[in-house]
């Protein structure tokens, strides 16, 4: 066994359910190398190790892999600690999109999908690791969303799973933030949990001083928040347009999007320019000129013509609104708020709020990533080409920013080498204390 021993300031990582690898690019940054990644999607694992390249990979579930984390990690640095594991378990079936998944008290329905008690691989590596920092992310729902305890069918949240297990050996502190407030171009709102190992140094000092292992906001006051003009400027890419394939693409690898049919195309065009409005609200008929004020009408009640709004065809050959949800569906994004959030689904018009504010067409798998604020160094290798748009867009919408990844990391650095604990976010912060009370409504009712 070749142990790697490093300096005394190395700080080494392990990654669970990694994804693509985005989000340790942060950690990475702020002065982590990892050692391990694990993910159960080999196209994922593939990209991720080559981000990150002194990584062993570990593909395959969890459930049945982590002891190959622990023995891949254990092969490379004997008996040392990790410092951090970091940790982003699958969150489709914590999602408001998924509607059957019952009510959230409802803890038999949400265990139902075993993707909700995925921190159990979490708990196993912790244990026999024993890392000095652990950090898990998810969608808010993780900290509250009823589901029975493993091991005593209790009615609690998979995050009281976490640290309900794991309280021995760590203090938890949760979060509860929407990432625009650190300088993330887009409305992500998120759910953190991080535990501190209790023979941490400095953890006596954040507690005196009731301080979090978290970083302070950088863009959290009035007219702060970076808006979705702002970052598209910045980023300096090529107009595009889904009218053909020569106008939707770029000579830019990522920065690339569907065509549309003339019917689409025609319908987003409809819809004025930097002026966040939908489709459902275009109103004027394209036969006679009229004005449609009826918002459940399909077709013109002048002349029949059928509106540019989102319509299909029934059964019965008539044209008929389709059902969505007409608030965000086919909606142009407000250039002058963040972007509404990065999700897999950014390449679908009908998705929520995925219209690009002035162009005829869904932003870009390159402008979604940066709006994800993944470097543009990052490698993709050819997983455009190989596997297409819509699983890069997965990876993507599934990511955690690095922007605030490095944020967070450089504070987790100082604490565990006693540098700094000033710097940390205080206790009494109103993303801490939602943090708190979130947890708290995932605790035993029972």
């Amino acid at each position: 066994m070749t142990v790697l021993r490093g300096s005394a300031h190395d700080l080494v990582g392990v990654s669970l359910f990694s994804n693509c690898g985005a989000g340790d690019v942060g950690y990475r940054r702020s002065g982590f190398t990892f050692d391990v990644m694990a993910e159960i999607d080999p196209r994922r694992l593939a990209i991720a190790v080559a981000n990150h390249a002194d990584a062993v990979g570990i593909e395959g579930d969890l459930r049945l892999t982590w002891s190959n984390v622990v023995e891949a990690y254990r092969e490379r640095r004997g008996r040392k600690r990790p410092d951090l594991l970091s940790a982003c378990p699958p969150c489709q079936g914590l999602s408001s999109a998924q509607s059957e998944r019952g009510e959230a008290d409802d803890a038999d329905a949400g265990s139902r999908d075993p993707r909700n008690l995925l921190v159990t691989p979490i708990i196993k590596v912790a244990r026999e690791l024993r890392p000095r920092v652990i950090v898990v992310e998810n969608v808010l729902a993780f900290l509250s969303r009823k589901v029975r305890h493993p091991r005593t069918r209790a009615s609690v949240s998979a995050a009281h799973v976490l640290v309900s297990e794991l309280a021995n050996l760590y203090r938890t502190f949760p979060l509860l933030t929407d990432l625009a407030d650190y300088g993330v171009p887009q409305t992500r709102r998120r759910a953190f949990l991080t535990f501190v190992a209790r023979d941490v140094g400095l953890l006596s000092v954040m507690h005196r001083h009731r301080r979090t292992p978290y970083p302070r906001p950088t863009h959290s006051g009035e007219g702060e928040h970076i808006t979705l003009r702002e970052a598209l400027a910045r980023f300096e890419l090529d107009s595009l347009d889904a009218r053909d394939r020569e106008s939707a693409h770029s000579d830019r690898a990522l920065h690339k999007v569907p065509v549309w049919d003339e019917r689409r195309y025609a319908m987003v065009a409809a819809i004025p320019a930097n002026s966040g409005a939908s489709a459902w609200e275009n109103d004027r008929c394209p036969g006679c000129r009229r004005i449609e004020r009826r918002r459940d009408r399909a077709t013109c009640s002048r002349c029949g013509t059928v509106l540019r709004r989102p319509v299909l065809v029934a059964r019965n050959g008539r044209p008929r609104l389709i059902n969505g949800f007409h608030m965000s569906s086919y909606r142009r994004m407000d250039p002058d708020r963040p972007a509404a959030t990065v999700t897999t689904a950014s390449g679908h018009m009908g998705s929520d709020l995925t219209l690009h504010p002035s162009e005829n067409r869904v932003l870009s798998p390159l402008e979604c990533a940066s709006l994800q604020t993944l470097p543009r160094s990052f490698r993709w290798e050819n997983a455009l080409e190989d596997w297409g748009h819509t699983t890069v867009r997965a990876m993507i919408g599934e990511a955690v920013p690095p922007r605030f990844t490095e944020l967070h990391g450089r504070r987790l650095a100082g604490l565990l080498e006693r540098r700094e604990w000033r710097a940390l976010l205080q206790a009494d912060d109103v993303r801490a204390a939602r943090g708190r009370l979130h947890l708290q409504k995932g605790a035993s009712s029972e």
